[in-house]
């Protein structure tokens, strides 16, 4: 069966940054036991990785770049924000590289990352982690098949069997 719109799909991935002197630097995998499932088809992901997959099958293997403009955009150095530190009462304050989970006024959710801790404020990059690398995948399609209606209406896969995760 061929990925299609409204599919769910699980890979096997090796994801690497491109660097500038085509040198990979690694960024994540997926583990064996465990592949990235997800719901093809509704905007879940990088467009330009779901082109990439459509039409493969079960078992077949593909390496593919994605740039920064098709990926997360180019970094924007501008995008740094001071948070107050009142902020952290409750939690404590985070260390630097942590990631912490934001609002936009907008009620939009994104993730920063922490540059700078000091008495009197926390200096977070609200560019996604992944803005302005050329990411390289390198990718083997384990499952797809059509979603059920459940998925479709919640908007994301169920695992692989449709129930667990699995």
């Amino acid at each position: 069966m061929t990925i299609e719109k409204h599919h769910v799909v699980a890979v096997h991935y090796t994801l690497n940054a491109l660097e500038e002197n085509g040198e990979k630097s690694f960024i994540e995998k997926t583990d064996a036991d465990n592949p990235f499932t997800f719901l093809y088809g509704v905007g879940m992901m990088l467009p330009k990785f779901e082109e990439e997959l459509q039409g493969m099958s079960a078992g077949e293997q593909k390496s593919f770049t994605i740039t920064a403009e098709e990926g997360y955009g180019e970094k924007q150095e501008d995008a740094t924000v001071q948070l107050p530190v009142e902020m952290f009462e409750q939690s404590g304050m985070p260390p630097v590289g942590a990631i912490l989970p934001l609002q936009d006024p907008e009620g939009n959710h994104l993730n920063a990352v922490v540059l700078e801790v000091s008495p009197e404020a926390v200096t977070v990059d609200l560019n996604h982690p992944m803005a302005g690398k050329t990411l390289h995948f390198d990718i083997e399609v384990v499952a797809t098949r059509p979603a059920t209606e459940e998925e479709l209406a919640h908007g994301h896969a169920h695992g692989i069997d449709g129930n667990s995760g699995h």
